[in-house]
C-alpha cells in the first residue's frame, strides 16, 4: 500500500513543496509514495503582481506540470485537520464534503489580508490580496470614467505604507490616467501610522521611495490611520476627511486559519513555529511552508517574511524533508541567509536592496528591469517537463 504525502495549498509554498517531495522520491527511485495537492484551483496565482493592471492574466495553470511530476491534484478547500486520525476534511466547489488521509502533511495554505472591524471597510474598501478582489478593484477603476468629474472620483486612498501599499500607490497614477485621461486632477494618497514615509522599511530604501512619490505626485498622510469608509469618503483617526470613491486596504496579513487547528506556538501573524527541518513543533507528521511557517532563515535571528522569495525556498525544503522523513533519509536543514528587496515604484522605476538592512544596489531603470524579470519570469513555475521541473525543486538552489 502506498504512503501518502498531502500538501494543502497551491501557492508558492504548496507548489514547491509538492515538487520538492517529487524530486526526492524520483532521486531514490521510489514509486510507493503518492503526493496529493489539495487546493481550490490547479493554478499558481501571481499574488506579488496583483497591484498591476490586467490582473486576470496573472495566473499559471498547473495541471500539466503536476501530471508531469506525478502529483495528484484534488480541487477543493481544506476545512479541518484531524492530526490524531491523520485526515483532512475538505469541500469541493459544489459543497460536497470529502476526507483525505495522509502519512505526512505539508500545510502551505498561505495568508490573507485581514480587514478590521471598522465602519464601512467591508462594504466600501478594496484590496489587492486575492485575485478576485484585485479584479474587482480593476473593474471599479475602469468604471470611474462613468462618474461625474469630482474630487472623490479622482482620488485614491491607500491605507498602509508597507510593501503592498507602496507598490499599489506608485502604480496607481498611471492606472488612473489610463482610466480618466490626462486632464483629470488625480490624487493618490497613502495613509500610514508611521511618523515618516516608509518608516518600517529603513533609512537605506526611504530616499528612493520619497523621490518616487514626489515624482509621481503620490501624497503621504502620516501618524494617523483610517477609522471609517463610506461610498464617497474616508475618515482618519486625526479627524481628517478625504473625499474618495476608491479606498484600498493593504495592512494586516495573517496566516490561514487552519494553523489555529494545530496545537503549537504561533507568532502574532498566526504562523506556526517550525524546527530547522520545517516540521511544526509538537507534531511528528506535520510540516509547514510559505506564509504559515515561522521559520528562522539563518543563525542571526532573522525570520522568513511573508513573501514569495521565502515561500519558494521554504517549499523546496519542506517538500524534500517530508519525503525524506518517509524514506528514512537525512533531511536538509532550511537555510536562506541571503535576503533581497525589489520594490516596484511605478513609472519612476524600482529600488533593489540586499541584506536585512536593505543596502541599496540598484535604482530607477536598472532596478525596474530586474523587477520586471522577477515578476514575469522568475516567480513563475517551471515548464511541464519532468526532468526540468524536478531539477528546479532542489532546495540547495539559491532563490535570490
Amino acid at each position: 500500500m502506498k504512503q501518502n504525502i498531502l500538501v494543502i495549498g497551491a501557492g508558492f509554498g504548496g507548489l514547491w513543496s509538492a515538487l520538492g517531495a517529487a524530486r526526492l522520491l524520483d532521486k531514490h527511485d521510489r514509486n510507493d509514495v503518492q503526493i496529493t495537492l489539495l487546493a481550490p484551483q490547479a493554478e499558481l496565482r501571481m499574488r506579488p503582481r496583483f497591484y498591476e493592471p490586467d490582473v486576470h492574466t496573472m495566473m499559471a495553470p498547473l495541471g500539466d506540470l503536476l501530471d508531469a511530476v506525478g502529483v495528484k491534484f484534488i480541487k477543493g478547500t481544506a476545512e479541518s485537520i484531524d492530526v490524531d486520525q491523520k485526515q483532512v476534511a475538505y469541500s469541493d466547489v459544489f459543497g460536497t464534503q470529502g476526507k483525505l488521509s495522509y502519512d505526512r502533511l505539508v500545510l502551505a495554505a498561505g495568508s490573507r489580508v485581514i480587514r478590521p472591524a471598522l465602519e464601512g471597510i467591508v462594504e466600501h474598501a478594496f484590496d489587492v490580496d486575492q485575485i478576485e478582489e484585485a479584479a474587482r478593484l480593476e473593474a471599479h477603476i475602469k468604471a470611474l470614467k462613468n462618474l461625474p468629474d469630482s474630487a472623490a472620483r479622482n482620488t485614491v486612498v491607500i491605507a498602509g505604507g508597507g510593501f503592498t501599499g507602496i507598490e499599489t500607490a506608485t502604480e496607481m497614477p498611471a492606472r488612473l490616467r489610463a482610466a480618466l485621461g490626462d486632464a483629470a486632477q488625480i490624487r493618490v494618497i497613502v495613509v500610514d501610522r508611521g511618523t515618516q514615509i516608509a518608516a518600517s522599511l529603513g533609512d537605506g530604501i526611504r530616499p528612493s521611495i520619497i523621490e518616487a512619490s514626489e515624482h509621481l505626485g503620490v501624497e503621504w498622510v502620516l501618524n494617523t490611520s483610517v477609522v471609517s469608509v463610506d461610498s464617497g469618503s474616508v475618515t482618519l483617526a486625526d479627524g481628517q476627511r478625504i473625499e474618495s470613491n476608491t479606498v484600498i486596504w493593504t495592512v494586516g496579513f495573517r496566516a490561514n486559519a487552519l494553523t489555529e487547528q494545530l496545537i503549537g506556538t504561533r507568532d502574532p501573524q498566526g504562523r506556526l513555529h517550525v524546527d530547522g527541518n520545517l516540521k511544526v513543533l509538537g507534531h511528528s507528521d506535520v510540516y509547514a511552508a510559505g506564509d504559515v511557517a515561522h521559520a528562522a532563515t539563518d543563525d542571526l535571528g532573522n525570520i522568513a517574511a511573508m513573501s514569495c522569495q521565502h515561500a519558494i525556498s521554504l517549499g523546496r525544503y519542506a517538500g524534500n524533508n517530508v519525503a525524506a522523513d518517509l524514506l528514512g533519509v537525512e533531511p536538509i536543514t532550511y537555510s536562506q541567509p541571503k535576503y533581497v528587496t525589489c520594490l516596484d515604484l511605478g513609472a519612476w522605476g524600482a529600488v533593489f536592496t540586499e541584506g536585512w538592512d536593505r543596502q541599496v544596489k540598484l535604482i530607477k531603470h536598472e532596478a525596474k528591469e530586474l523587477k520586471t524579470q522577477i515578476n514575469t519570469v522568475w516567480i513563475y513555475p517551471p515548464a511541464a517537463e519532468r526532468a526540468t521541473a524536478l531539477a528546479a525543486a532542489d532546495p540547495l538552489i539559491p532563490v535570490a
